[in-house]
Order: C-alpha cells, then sequence, then structure tokens
C-alpha cells in the first residue's frame, strides 16, 4: 500500500457514514467519469446494494448517496440545496442529469435495488453500478467496493491512497515508525510532517491542517447550538447542547466533582455525531461513524488543559494520522468488515496518540498510548440500531474520547515499555474481525439492533 497522507485520513464528510453515504457519492463520481470516455450513449443508470449496504443501506442514506452521487455531487461540492434539488427531479421526473451526459432515466424507487441475498466475498460493502441504452439493456458496469473512511476500490484493485511520490521516510509497521524515530532523532509527527511534504508545499500543508480542525470545531459549535429530535423514525433527542449549558453553568464553582472533565469530552463527542446522524458536515476521523473522538479530544486538549495552544494542532493531527495510517494499513477501518472497534476503537487509538503527542510524550510513550486505547475497544461489535448511526454510535464516541484522554494519560505516567506492541494489538483486531459473526458487523442483525426489547417505527 502507498504512503498514507494525513489527508487519506481525514477528509471533509457528510453524515452519517464515511462507508454508506461518501463512499457510493465516490463511486458514482468515479463511475460517471467513466461513462463521459464512452463512445456511445447512456440513456439511464441503477444501482445494486449487496452486503451491509443492504442491510443498512436505508438508515445510513446510502440509497440517498447513490441519487446524488449519480447527479453529479461529491461530498465537496455537496450543499443542502442542490442536494434538495436532485432528490426532487429524481422523484417528481425520474431524471438525473449528470453533467456532461444529458439528461438520464432513473427512478429512485425502481433502479435501486437492496440484494440482501448475494455474497460479498470482496467486501461487506459491495455497490453495482450500472448504465443502460435506451432500451433498457445494461452496456457498462461497475463494481465498487466502500472499505471505510470514504476509501473506494474495485475488486482487486490495491488499496492505494494515491500515485503520490516517494516518501522519506516509508513505515507499515509500528515497529519501523518507532525505529526511524530513533534512527533520524524525530518524533512521530516529524516522521509524518516529513513524508507529507514529499506531495505538499509547506504553505498547502499548513492551510490543509487548519481547514480540517477548523471543519472539526465548527462540528462541534453547530451540534453545541442545535436542538431537537434526530432524523430517522428512532426519536433520538440531540443531547450534546443540554450537557454543554449545564457544565458552562457549573463552571468556577468549587463543588465540580473531577470526573465532570469525562462529561466535556462526552458533549463534544456527542455533539460532533449526533451532527453527522443528521446528514451534517462533518470529518472522517477516521471515519463518520467515529467522528467525534478525535475533534472531542483535541477540543478537551485546548480548553482544558493549561499550556494548551492552536500552535500544536499539527503535531496532534499528524501524529494521529500516522496512527491511523498504521491501522488502516494492518487491520481496518470499517465497521462492516471488522466491527466498532475498527471506528470507534481506531479513533481512540488515533486520538490517544495525538493527546499525548502534544503533552510531551516520547514516540515510545505515543506508540504506548495508542496500544492501551486500541487494546481496550477489542471485540466491540458495530450494532445500530434499525441501521442508524445513533445508538449506540453516539454516546459510544463519547466513551472512546474518555478511554482516548485515559489512555494517552496512562501512556505518560510511564517510560513507553510495555508488554504488548501496538502491531500485535492492531493484528489481534485484524484477526477478531476476521472470526466475528457477520451479524455483529455492520448488518443491524445482531447486539442491540437485534435485542432492544421496544417496538420501534419502521424508518
Amino acid at each position: 500500500m502507498a504512503h498514507l497522507s494525513l489527508f487519506d485520513i481525514f477528509k471533509i464528510s457528510i453524515g452519517p457514514s464515511s462507508s454508506h453515504t461518501m463512499g457510493p457519492m465516490v463511486a458514482a463520481a468515479r463511475f460517471l467519469d467513466e461513462l463521459r470516455t464512452l463512445p456511445f450513449s447512456v440513456a439511464g443508470l441503477s444501482a445494486v446494494l449487496r452486503g451491509s449496504l443492504a442491510f443498512t443501506g436505508r438508515g445510513h442514506a446510502t440509497d440517498r448517496a447513490v441519487i446524488l452521487g449519480l447527479g453529479g455531487i461529491t461530498p465537496e461540492t455537496h450543499t443542502p440545496e442542490a442536494a434538495e434539488a436532485i432528490l426532487r427531479r429524481a422523484r417528481k421526473e425520474r431524471i438525473l442529469a449528470p453533467e456532461g451526459l444529458g439528461e438520464l432515466r432513473f427512478d429512485p424507487i425502481r433502479d435501486i435495488h437492496f440484494d440482501h441475498e448475494s455474497p460479498t466475498p470482496d467486501h461487506p460493502n459491495t455497490l453495482l453500478l450500472r448504465a443502460h441504452d435506451a432500451e433498457g439493456d445494461i452496456i457498462r458496469e461497475r463494481t465498487y467496493l466502500s472499505v471505510g473512511g470514504g476509501f473506494v476500490v474495485t475488486p482487486g484493485e490495491e488499496e492505494d491512497a494515491s500515485d503520490g511520490p516517494a516518501v522519506p521516510c516509508p513505515f507499515e509497521t509500528a515497529a519501523e515508525l518507532l525505529a526511524t524515530c530513533r534512527r533520524e532523532g524525530l518524533s512521530i509527527a516529524e516522521v509524518q510532517r516529513r513524508n507529507e511534504l514529499a506531495a505538499h508545499r509547506p504553505e498547502a500543508l499548513k492551510a490543509g491542517i487548519e481547514r480540517l480542525f477548523a471543519a472539526m470545531m465548527d462540528s462541534i459549535d453547530r451540534g453545541l447550538a442545535a436542538e431537537g429530535i434526530l432524523p430517522g423514525g428512532l426519536m433520538v433527542k440531540r443531547r450534546a447542547g443540554e450537557i454543554f449549558r449545564k457544565l458552562e453553568a457549573e463552571r468556577g464553582r468549587n463543588l465540580v466533582p473531577p470526573h465532570a472533565a469525562n462529561d466535556w469530552l462526552a458533549a463534544y463527542a456527542m455533539a460532533v455525531n449526533e451532527e453527522n446522524a443528521a446528514g451534517g458536515r462533518i470529518v472522517t476521523a477516521p471515519t463518520n461513524g467515529a467522528a467525534g473522538v478525535i475533534p472531542a479530544v483535541l477540543r478537551y486538549w485546548l480548553d482544558h488543559v493549561p499550556g494548551a495552544t492552536c500552535g500544536a494542532v499539527d503535531t496532534f493531527l499528524l501524529t494521529a494520522a500516522a496512527i491511523g495510517s498504521l491501522i488502516k494499513r494492518g487491520a481496518s477501518i470499517s465497521g462492516a468488515e471488522c466491527g466498532c472497534q475498527a471506528e470507534v476503537g481506531s479513533a481512540a487509538a488515533m486520538a490517544a496518540s495525538g493527546l499525548a503527542a502534544v503533552m510531551g510524550a516520547t514516540p515510545a510513550q505515543v506508540e504506548n498510548a495508542a496500544e492501551i486505547a486500541l487494546e481496550h475497544h477489542l471485540g466491540m461489535t458495530c450494532d445500530p440500531v434499525k441501521g442508524l448511526v445513533q445508538i449506540p454510535c453516539i454516546e459510544r464516541n463519547a466513551m472512546g474520547a474518555v478511554k482516548a484522554v485515559a489512555a494517552a494519560s496512562l501512556a505518560l505516567r510511564g517510560t513507553g515499555d510495555h508488554l504488548v506492541p501496538l502491531d500485535v494489538c492492531i493484528h489481534t483486531m485484524r484477526a477478531t474481525g476476521a472470526d466475528m459473526s457477520e451479524k455483529y458487523k455492520e448488518t443491524a442483525l445482531g447486539g442491540l439492533a437485534a435485542h432492544l426489547p421496544v417496538t420501534l417505527p419502521e424508518c
């Protein structure tokens, strides 16, 4: 696998899912680009969703994402106004009109098929996109795999981030990363920075990090300001803002318990994931479903830890990106592939490493922080009730943020020496995911999704 940039791990996205919403939109853009090169005319489009995309696609808005993607919208160009215009025309006129391809037949009801029966040997998130001629015959078909975090590949395609230049400090394992740090006298953030500068000018790297940081903080602020019920039918109430306002009112009182720090982390994390559940703009960190952990820990450090400054945000995010790339290479960041250990577990490990780094940890302590956080998410299932990224996902981000801070603190109390290396923990997560029943991997067929003892409305 090629070097994974910070901008591969962290991407501005829209909710509720990087694999089920962002990925299908990215796949649709690739398909449209191919159709524009064909020497013959396309008259219609259709899609087939398989595996987890079929089982939880409606709850994750996959059908909506496919319509928007085939209509020419990408995560970067998405606006509520443009999206609503495309959806309205598709529903009323059964037409999509992506740029350069004219008006194409597309019936949202007939032309999106949720296939719950076909096997998905290449990846649980499988999407087929088809182009039809005037008679309705298939003239081009492509299969795409949405492998988590907005990454999309075709079967057999290597999961390369891009065809970028060679990097000066390549690493594929934590052992290699730590060896490079020792040999070059660099921190983990500095190793990642050197690699980033092989592809990005310093001013572009700085601007990109600032843009991601601003988007993360904006998602917290919007989530804290919003009220009401989240869409989807579960009638889940937004709670982050109410928790935040209570905490603000208690500030300065001598009777505030020390564990209120956990409540601040929870409010920040839940704010992001409530925004994600509502289809808002967030940053994959490394996925939508786990998008609240890293912003929450970053905000907690900036607002509550003495000595924190925005000048070290790049150190936090570069360190987190390096750890995220190790997990993606060695295991997965996809809940459909390895359960929630791959999403919130990965995010907690990344957040713990970033926090440890900005608090002065050595590379060995940073690696230890990541390992502690990931180890204590091993085996966590992905069981979204009714296929919505709400229960248990929103609170799970809060708990991931709390674990991340605890892991960083424990690592900073030690020397960096520990029995279980991060590489072994990552390998264990991969093996655990392979052993895990499919019903516990984002199909909404097991766990809370199957046993919540209430009758819920159909979404």
